[in-house]
């Protein structure tokens, strides 16, 4: 089995990822979305934590080879990012939504070298918004980006515009259809389910059930 279908499975087993295209989740964006995606529980799980740590350092390894340093983006990757980092070996920070607005005002936290080769760690893209802030805070930082790892991303289009119009190569352990994949496979979604579930990636901002 492929590592993102098995990703996929492993999240769904330990319900990480809801489907329900029958009754539709609100995101804090307002969409209406058929999956909900929680990949922080994967902390509370030994096994799968590792997992996911482990496959983060080998997508890091065969992309990345390059990568001085490493980030997380706060707050989902914080702990993972911290994880990958101690695995290599590698110095580490996390990046905040903003600057802190007392104190040093920082949105890097943490230390590492000017002009070092930065990967980032991300947990889930959505749009890509939040993680190409964090890539550009990195940016005015004075670190090289040298691309992104994600547990999770629902492949949007607008995601992929964004990541390339940034100049930011994205690799993901797992994505949305792989998890259609699985659920329908298992019997967690009927056959007639996955029509919905494509439906909706095409425009989630507009999708209706």
């Amino acid at each position: 089995m492929e590592i993102k279908n098995q990703f996929a499975k492993k999240l769904m087993d330990i319900k990480a990822i809801k489907l329900q295209p029958n009754d539709p989740f609100t995101w804090a964006s307002g969409w209406k979305s058929p999956i909900y995606t929680d990949n922080r529980k994967t902390l509370g799980y030994p096994q799968v934590r590792s997992f996911v740590k482990l496959e983060l350092c080998h997508v890091i390894q065969e992309n990345f080879p390059e990568a001085e340093a490493v980030a997380g983006v706060a707050t989902g990757a914080i702990a993972q990012g911290a994880l990958v980092a101690d695995e290599l070996g590698l110095p580490y920070c996390y990046v905040r939504p903003k600057p802190k607005d007392h104190g040093m005002g920082n949105q890097v936290e943490g230390e590492i070298e000017q002009g070092a080769k930065v990967v980032v760690v991300e947990d889930l893209i959505s749009t890509g918004g939040s993680s190409l802030k964090a890539v550009e805070a990195l940016r005015k930082y004075g670190v090289e980006v040298v691309g992104m790892v994600a547990s999770f991303t629902y492949g949007f289009p607008v995601a992929e515009e964004a990541f390339a119009a940034a100049g930011v190569k994205l690799i993901t352990l797992s994505n949305y259809e792989a998890v259609i994949e699985e659920a329908a496979k298992t019997g967690y979604i009927k056959e007639e389910d996955k029509a919905v579930l494509a439906e909706w990636r095409k425009s989630p901002e507009t999708w209706k059930q």
